[in-house]
């Protein structure tokens, strides 16, 4: 083994020295983040259900999936699709998670309407695409025949027989 002079084991303890300075700035950035911040207020349905909507409105899902998991405690899945329900114009639906006493519909600000009505909602709100997608999925419709039904409606009336 090679003699370790002076200038040698002065470098070694430098680079141990830094090492560790590094490391207990990582552990300590880690348990000061997010994670330490005080808990979001509960929000009544009403609220969560306004909040969510905005943040769907605003291409921001990903952040209303999470809300809705702090929120309501569901997993992801259930959190996606209670999203997915609202980005769709269809009353949420819930899953059995803690706290729930039975799978259905969460409550929603406004009663559940029937598909044109809703459509409506959806066109008034620029959300035609949205309102296409609807469609199809309650109707089983192709995208061409359930363009020209969202189309068909206009602002107010009964749905095209």
């Amino acid at each position: 083994m090679a003699n370790i002079g002076p200038t040698e084991l002065l470098i070694f303890v430098a680079v141990i020295a830094v090492s560790a300075a590094f490391l207990i700035g990582v552990a300590r950035r880690s348990t000061s983040g997010p994670a330490a911040s005080a808990p979001r207020p509960r929000l009544d349905p009403a609220e969560l259900h306004h909040q969510v909507t905005g943040l769907i409105a605003a291409g921001k899902t990903v952040q209303a999936v999470k809300l809705v998991r702090e929120q309501t405690g569901l997993g992801l899945a259930d959190a996606k699709r209670y999203t997915d329900d609202l980005a769709a114009g269809r009353p949420p639906h819930r899953a059995f998670h803690p706290g729930a006493t039975a799978p259905g519909p969460i409550a929603a600000p406004q009663p559940a309407a029937d598909l044109a009505t809703r459509v409506r909602h959806l066109k008034a709100a620029g959300r035609t695409e949205q309102a296409v997608f609807l469609v199809r999925g309650e109707t089983g419709m192709d995208e061409a025949d359930a363009q020209r039904f969202v189309d068909s409606l206009d602002g107010s009336g009964p749905a095209p027989s």
